[in-house]
């Protein structure tokens, strides 16, 4: 521990963390939506609030455990604690509520410094609950620990600067103010600045006066853009007001002599759950060869139609004829993305007379007043000297910016006449409906929120809108931009979901709850992370979450909204809306593969500026601070790149905690592994006195390697207490294992031969892997089994780790036709269970397992590997090299092939119905084979099989079938056969 700053206790952090609590919390809030920062305006992966307060408290806090923690704060912390639990045991959680009122009872119990120290854990964990984010006692509780630690810490009396140099959505700072911090953020990008200025500026400052204002300046707003835009939205000719209009793209069958002008449709259902079902009716138009659309209602019995369109190529319903997907972009060439030339399909219509929806088929009413919002568009004066519509060029990015396959080259090319029309409008006017407010601080805070409002409303008005069930879903239901051939457009002014009077009503509950806060304001800058404004040692803790290789292309996204606020608001923040578009030059992605105009975004590139970036964060972190990163990338080779990128920076990781920040029932999809959670990496500056990093410390390789299993062996029992197994329990394990390693600038070998890194993190999945494989055979002797057994008992682990229920299918996705699949998300073939090849390479290698001789367990794919069901090895089981049945078959239930192919087994090895099969060579093996003969329904086979054959006298073999049972996901063949072994283990004598 000798490179550790020791003249700093540790803190509560590097400690303990009640992570299983503080998960439950932020998964939770996942489906929270009222008030929420959230709802404010879309940014992409923001971290839950809940789990950024309970990280900000236990890093700002010393643990009261540690010898050096300062006295005064175990004074204050008793007194405060005590004073909580007197007066908030009631509100507490039922894991915290004991405690608290064993500490009303005797408070003496808080000499204990590892009862004070469980106290505020319990705190922490509670303060975590979205509904206690606002309680006063809570947030006077937190704030006074806040100051008592920095004061006793520091000996300053202001408070302790909290610092987010990728700030992003606005979690970290913003809970950074709640919990009695000063935050300071900064990002590159222009529109995570303004929205960290409303949280940590405006909102302090103005309270709930903000929120009043904003909805007066919102109101004179829908007036002024209402009377403008009124009549290319006709009146409902029956009562009732327009919600939203569904529309196609379009495109021309090339069948011969067909010609047709096709809508082009996914499914012509259109009502959702509502009954009687409603589509729309395709009828062909032999002389304009077009096609009429009528709504039309169906039976309960009759079948929906096909849809029009599958994986981008068009099926014509005149002639049958099918146009391929590359014929059918050729098609769009020279119509911008086809929103202008779209066909109407029918108009959903709100009538308060009844209950629900109903749907009618367009009118020349309808598409006269497009016509006339299109002549409109066409003579728009300019907004601020800028095209009214934006022209600013769109990028095409593979396989995230699809939609520029339909010649989409400019942001406006995204929106229709009439959405392109009034969002102008309403850019148009933003300054004028905050004229009124005559503090010009208070209007210059409202007018950012009313352009907030605007960019919102974009967000649900564009031609990638679509019509979900009964619902408008926004442009962005996930990190990219594809191809949506039919969308809706929402009705600005009526009740529907993506509306004017919505987006203003989530803004404002967001600025209302916020205030109840009573923050302290904060500060909001634009800069680069690689060079911090800050001056040095000016931080106590360095909080972030930086971006993950090519996860997210964020200034890219973002410029479907910053081209939006350029004409709302340019004048009010000139400092960040005046280039045409985000800065991408500086910004640390990796895109180089999917846009030659990205080529410096090259891997290379990524860790060289994000080695700067974590430099500078030392540099402004006083000596005594703390650093957390929070990391959550799916690959080895991102964890190693950013781990390099840390130790190089002259970083010490001291712990690292899953908090799991994904909905319940997410994960374990498809079989595949995914971080459930986000690791949050503790770590200290290495430094020298003058503030750079001490490079002079060497470590010895032999000694490194004889405390690592050590380490591990320490920390994963305290995992598994936590509920943290799989792949979360790997990576969690890589802040105290690089504890040993990050403390010296570098370590080396007897003969001088310096270890890199990735060496080092070899020797830590092995060791992780030898660990988590002796705690799931418990006391089995893992060395007896063979090494097919040891793989895939760990990549079942890895996996999911919990076997038993696994959860809904994970959210994908949605079908996009081919043209906008997710690589990330892909979904391998087969059945099985999936894992990063490099992942299962490190396992198998701690493991004393090649891979390359267990291609009848694990087949390797590119950069998968995947373990085998029990199915697909019936061949290598049972004697047989052809005929094998495919997964495909086993999932679609038809399982005649399989007993099929267990009849000539049987019949060729002579042991049909009186006998069994030969016993294999290996244990897994084995267990395979009995899971077969039960889920054939041949209990006889399986009976001698266990009983004759010997196999159920070998301990090992039940050892092992218990363990994989523990392991298989919930719902799964696999699960159930080996549970059906094992339930007639007693029955037959063992």
């Amino acid at each position: 521990m000798s490179a550790l700053n020791l003249h700093s206790p540790k803190r509560l952090i590097e400690v303990d963390l009640p992570i299983r609590r503080i998960s439950e919390h932020a998964r939770r809030e996942k489906s929270i939506r009222h008030g929420h920062l959230s709802t404010l305006h879309l940014w992409w992966a923001r971290r839950p609030l809940g789990a950024c307060r309970a990280v900000l408290c236990a890093s700002l806090w010393p643990a009261p455990t540690d010898g050096d923690c300062p006295p005064a704060f175990i004074t204050e912390a008793r007194r405060l604690v005590h004073a909580w639990a007197t007066d908030n045991a009631g509100k507490s959680s039922p894991e915290s509520f004991s405690r608290l009122v064993r500490i009303q009872k005797n408070p003496e119990i808080l000499a204990d410094a590892g009862e004070l120290q469980r106290a505020l854990l319990d705190f922490i964990a509670d303060f975590a609950n979205w509904d206690n984010s606002t309680d006063q006692a809570y947030l006077r509780t937190a704030r006074a620990l806040t100051a008592s630690a920095h004061q006793a810490l520091s000996g300053g009396s202001a408070r302790p600067v909290v610092v987010d140099p990728f700030a992003g959505g606005g979690s970290i700072p913003l809970e950074a103010l709640r919990v009695g911090a000063d935050a300071f953020a900064s990002d590159l990008n222009p529109i995570p600045v303004l929205l960290n200025r409303v949280l940590l500026e405006y909102v302090p400052k103005f309270g709930a006066d903000l929120a009043t204002e904003l909805r007066r300046a919102a109101s004179r707003l829908r007036e002024r853009a209402l009377a403008d835009v009124r009549d290319v939205y006709p009146p409902e000719s029956e009562g009732g007001v327009p919600a939203a209009y569904l529309w196609a793209r379009t495109a021309r069958c090339e069948g011969p002599g067909c010609g047709y002008l096709v809508p082009l449709q996914r499914s012509p259902l259109i009502s959702g759950k509502a009954k009687p079902r409603s589509i729309v009716e395709l009828r062909p138009d032999a002389k304009r060869l077009t096609f009429d659309c009528a709504v039309v209602e169906l039976s309960a019995s009759a079948r929906v139609p096909d849809g029009t369109v599958k994986r981008g190529a068009l099926c014509c319903p005149a002639c049958g004829y099918t146009t391929p997907a590359d014929r059918v972009r050729a098609q769009f060439k020279g119509r911008r993305s086809g929103a202008r030339d779209a066909q109407l399909l029918a108009v959903v219509v709100s009538d308060p007379r009844t209950t629900g929806r109903r749907f009618r088929s367009p009118t020349p009413y309808d598409l006269d007043a497009v016509a006339i919002a299109q002549g409109r568009l066409n003579v728009l004066p300019a907004i601020d000297g800028l095209p009214a519509v934006p022209d600013e060029p769109l990028p095409y990015l593979r396989s995230i910016f699809n939609i520029h396959l339909l010649d989409a080259t400019t942001w406006g090319d995204l929106f229709t006449a009439r959405q392109a029309l009034t969002l102008s409008t309403l850019a148009r006017h933003c300054p004028e409906a905050c004229e009124p407010i005559k503090d010009m601080e208070l209007r210059q805070a409202v007018q950012t929120c009313v352009a907030l409002l605007v960019d919102r409303c974009a967000d649900y008005w564009s031609s990638l809108a679509r019509w979900v069930g009964e619902f408008v879903a926004n442009t962005f239901g996930r990190q990219a931009l594809g191809i949506i051939w039919d969308f809706a457009e929402v009705y600005p002014f009526s009740d529907s979901s993506g509306n004017f009077d919505g987006a203003l009503e989530w803004i404002v509950r967001v600025i209302e709850r916020e205030a109840l806060s009573q923050s302290p304001t904060g500060s909001a800058v634009a800069a680069s992370a690689t060079a911090h404004p800050l001056p040095d040692d000016s931080a106590a803790l360095v909080f972030t979450d930086p971006p993950y290789y090519d996860a997210v292309p964020y200034a890219d996204l973002s410029d479907f909204f910053f081209v939006w606020l350029k004409r709302s608001l340019r004048r009010v923040h000139p400092d960040l809306l005046a280039p045409r578009l985000t800065e991408k030059r500086g910004e640390i992605v990796q895109l180089a593969e999917r846009n030659k105009d990205y080529a410096f975004k090259t891997r290379e590139y990524f860790e060289t500026e994000m080695r700067k970036a974590m430099a500078d964060a030392r540099r402004v972190l006083a000596p005594s601070g703390l650093g957390v990163v929070v990391f959550a990338h799916k690959t080895t080779v991102g964890w190693e790149t950013q781990l390099q990128a840390m130790i190089d920076a002259g970083w010490i990781l001291t712990a690292s905690w899953p908090i799991d920040t994904e909905r319940p029932g997410r994960l374990r999809a498809n079989n595949a592994a995914a971080l459930a959670s986000s690791v949050h990496l503790v770590c200290r500056p290495r430094e020298n006195p003058d503030g750079t990093a001490r490079e002079g410390d060497v470590g010895s390789w032999r000694e490194i390697l004889a405390e690592l299993p050590v380490r591990i062996h320490e920390w994963m029992p305290r995992l598994a207490a936590e509920g943290v197994v799989g792949a979360d329990a790997i990576f969690a394990c890589l802040g105290p294992a690089l504890e040993v390693f990050s403390r010296y600038s570098h370590v080396e070998k007897a003969s001088g031969e310096r270890v890199l890194l990735r060496e080092y993190l070899e020797q830590v999945w092995a060791c992780v892997s030898r660990e988590a494989l002796a705690t799931v055979l418990r006391d089995s002797d893992a060395g007896a089994l063979e090494p097919d057994a040891r793989v895939s008992v760990m990549m079942l682990w890895t996996l999911g780790g919990r076997g038993g229920d696994d959860g809904p299918p994970e959210e994908v996705a949605p079908d996009v036709d081919g043209d906008d699949e997710d690589e990330a998300g892909s979904k391998a073939s087969g059945t099985g269970f999936v894992l990063e090849y490099d992942a299962t390479r490190k396992i198998a290698q701690g493991l004393g397992a090649r891979l390359d001789e267990l291609q009848q367990v694990v087949e390797i794919k590119g950069d998968k590997a995947r373990l085998l069901g029990a199915i697909e090895r019936t061949g290598h089981l049972f004697g047989r090299t052809e005929g094998v049945p495919t997964a495909k078959k086993a999932a679609k239930k038809k399982q005649m092939t399989l007993f099929g192919d267990l009849d000539q087994a049987a019949e060729a090895q002579g042991w049909g119905e009186v006998g069994a099969p030969k016993a294999a060579t290996t244990t897994l093996d084995r267990v395979h084979q009995a899971m077969l003969l039960f889920g054939s329904g041949r209990g006889e086979a399986l009976k001698r099989f266990i009983v004759e054959e010997g196999v159920g006298k070998q301990p090992q073999f039940w050892k092992l079938a218990q363990s994989l049972s523990a392991l298989y996901p919930g719902g799964t063949d696999e699960k159930r056969w080996v549970d059906g072994v094992l339930a007639r283990k007693k029955g037959l004598g063992f």
